[in-house]
């Protein structure tokens, strides 16, 4: 489904959507040659293709270990990466894919707002708003720590949220993730597939995302679009999102659709979002703009997809202010994400701020969160050798494999579904015990092996 005659120059994003045919892509150059490396695709998202040598001198990495890992990496071009090669605290955030999953939450309020609504299409307006804010904490390029089997991640003291992830399994590594205040309920369940290209690599969003506002009962289903990494090794490593974001309502058959632009020549089109909230008929009823690093915004529509007369275009949702100079380009919120501050009384002794990896790095000291990495991976194989020489199998303790296989578009998903006894869990915790403080919460050894359960198969 696209935007209303578009190819007929008469909607109101006709201009924006012809991007795609005008610009394409980032201008990109081979540079053969360079260093003595053949077929290193650079691209500058700020540029052109004749400053490509250039901007592949750029970068985090130290030229020795840039030539390292371009020699090691290249004989997995076309591989999924997500789990088989071993990289360097150098290019790691102070987080893991579970805690990046809670950012999700930053903006919930527009979830609250979309429940509290009355008008079916307004509800898209705020909630798909609530899906696109996440991609400014996403264009960060450090890459978040893989999940250990068991780790978990609660956020409370969030906008009255309750926020539990939980790593499902290790090969393929899957996370599932369950939020719930008075307004809503999220549940997702993510598989990360890969495919890397050289100097970049594509990133599929394998999963299923669910919404259900709480005042109707609303259910809402989001696929979003992939993302790619450029600029690896050579190059100032930069992401885009380029595609479509569909959210559906699965309870009317409304649904939005927008684009997210792909970056052009010199940055054109970089950031830019576009679409339409469509009625189960597929009937435009409101258009939405903008940049999903700055603010969205929407204007009522007529069937060509143009502004109603009397309407004026409203903003949704802006990017809250952000930290000067981050070293890791974080947000406020992606600093609480880290803290203790939004930590239960009682943590569990898997979560990932425990990590001592996370830890050190976040310290500072590289060397100590390399060490502590690869003791926690050889721990992890240890922990599997066991359980393979004991004919056992592990299960999380939070979520349920269901029955359920659902189709994406990069392939076919198995279902994880929260079981309901963190609830439990935390529940009994808080009333049984008083809140403990932050340094009792942080000499809590990080165990996940604590809690999954161990079957003989």
């Amino acid at each position: 489904m696209g935007s209303p005659k578009k190819n007929e120059n008469k909607g109101f994003f006709a201009a924006m959507t012809s991007g795609f045919s005008m610009f394409g892509s980032a201008m990109s150059r081979s540079v053969n040659g360079l260093l003595s490396y053949e077929g290193v695709e650079v691209i500058n998202p700020e540029g052109g293709k004749e400053d490509a040598e250039e901007e592949a001198q750029r970068g985090r990495w130290k030229d020795e270990e840039r030539d390292s890992y371009w020699k090691m990496m290249q004989k997995y071009i076309g591989s999924d990466i997500t789990s088989m090669v071993t990289l360097p605290v150098v290019i790691f955030e102070p987080m893991t894919m579970l805690q990046k999953m809670a950012e999700l939450m930053e903006y919930s309020h527009l979830l609250d707002q979309a429940d509290e609504c009355e008008d079916p299409y307004m509800r898209l307006v705020y909630a798909s708003s609530w899906a696109i804010s996440v991609y400014f904490a996403y264009q960060r390029t450090w890459k978040p720590f893989n999940p250990i089997l068991g780790e978990t991640y609660e956020m409370a003291n969030h906008g009255g949220i309750s926020f539990l992830s939980e790593q499902v399994s290790h090969h393929p590594p899957m996370s599932a993730g369950h939020a719930e205040n008075e307004h809503f309920t999220y549940d997702v369940t993510s598989k990360l597939k890969t495919k890397l290209l050289g100097n970049s690599v594509d990133v599929y969003p394998v999963g299923r995302t669910r919404v259900t506002l709480k005042k109707d009962g609303v259910v809402l289903d989001l696929v979003p679009p992939l993302t790619k990494v450029h600029n690896l090794i050579f190059g100032r490593t930069w992401v885009d999102s380029p595609g479509e974001m569909v959210m559906t309502n699965l309870t009317t058959g409304d649904k939005v659709v927008l684009y997210f632009q792909p970056c052009g020549w010199f940055g054109s089109g970089r950031y830019e979002v576009d679409g339409y909230v469509y009625s189960a008929d597929e009937e435009p009823k409101i258009m939405m703009t903008g940049k999903w690093n700055e603010k969205i915004s929407y204007q009522p529509c007529d069937t060509e997809g143009e502004p109603l007369p009397g309407t004026e275009l409203k903003e949704v949702w802006h990017v809250a202010d952000v930290p000067k100079n981050d070293k890791f380009q974080y947000t406020h919120f992606a600093h609480k994400i880290n803290s203790f501050d939004t930590a239960p009384a009682k943590l569990l002794a898997s979560d990932s701020r425990l990590r001592p990896d996370r830890y050190a790095l976040e310290q500072g000291d590289l060397s100590k969160a390399g060490a502590e990495k690869h003791s926690l991976e050889e721990r992890q194989r240890a922990e599997k050798r066991t359980r393979e020489t004991k004919g056992q199998k592990f299960t999380p303790r939070w979520f349920d494999l269901t029955d359920e296989i659902t189709s994406t578009p990069w392939g076919d998903l198995e279902i994880y579904q929260f079981n309901g006894k963190y609830t439990e869990h935390r529940d009994t915790a808080e009333s049984s015990s008083s809140a403990s403080n932050e340094a009792d919460l942080k000499s809590i050894e990080f165990n996940p092996w604590q809690y999954g359960n161990i079957s003989t198969e």
